[in-house]
């Protein structure tokens, strides 16, 4: 009895395995989430303002992909992501539904680099304590760039993403008169994701 035990967690185990290696290798879709460092506007400016607090300009995403190829492979991508950033002692938050289309290319083992478009659609934003005109551009363009490291079916990836379209809003008090600023709301920032691929 404890050998046709130990024999059917053998066999299951060793089936995992090869799905969990299979599925790393070639197309297939997944799920992604993890941290983002990003501001608006001027992105090394916005760091040497939070030195002392990093936590003040970090966000989230969660969402899913599908790979098309192997060596070479195309990403497409849908995320929600939610974005902070303390100016001032005021928090200006946003949500956006990211959709990167990323080429991909392994380039050394379980190492590969990618890069490509992300387009963006605004969901909403706050300026905590001031009021935020409408914005210019609800849909907007990005670029992706970044290096992922795949083991199984396990991926953890860092890329650096920036809007290219220009973007910005108009600040405004409580009584909604003009304070004669405008924000960039272009996203730049750092994302760190982890991913599991079926």
């Amino acid at each position: 009895m404890k050998h046709l035990k130990f024999n059917v967690l053998t066999t299951i185990t060793l089936w995992l395995v090869c799905v969990s290696m299979h599925a790393q290798n070639g197309s297939g879709f997944g799920i992604r989430a993890g941290l983002n460092y990003g501001s608006t506007g001027d992105y090394f400016q916005s760091i040497a303002d939070n030195v002392l607090s990093p936590e003040d300009n970090v966000g989230y995403h969660i969402g899913i992909f599908g790979k098309i190829g192997n060596r070479i492979y195309l990403k497409p991508e849908l995320v929600y992501t939610k974005l902070k950033t303390d100016y001032d002692s005021d928090t200006f938050d946003m949500s956006k539904l990211d959709m990167p289309v990323l080429v991909g290319l392994k380039v050394l083992g379980p190492v590969s680099v990618f890069a490509g478009p992300a387009f963006q659609y605004i969901l909403d934003s706050d300026f905590e304590g001031l009021t935020v005109d409408d914005i210019e551009n609800d849909f907007t363009v990005g670029l992706n760039l970044g290096v992922g490291v795949n083991f199984n079916s396990i991926g953890i990836d860092l890329r650096y993403e920036r809007g290219l379209s220009d973007n910005e809003v108009t600040i405004l008090d409580n009584n909604n008169i003009n304070v004669n600023n405008r924000l960039d709301l272009r996203p730049e920032q750092l994302i760190l994701s982890l991913s599991v691929k079926f």
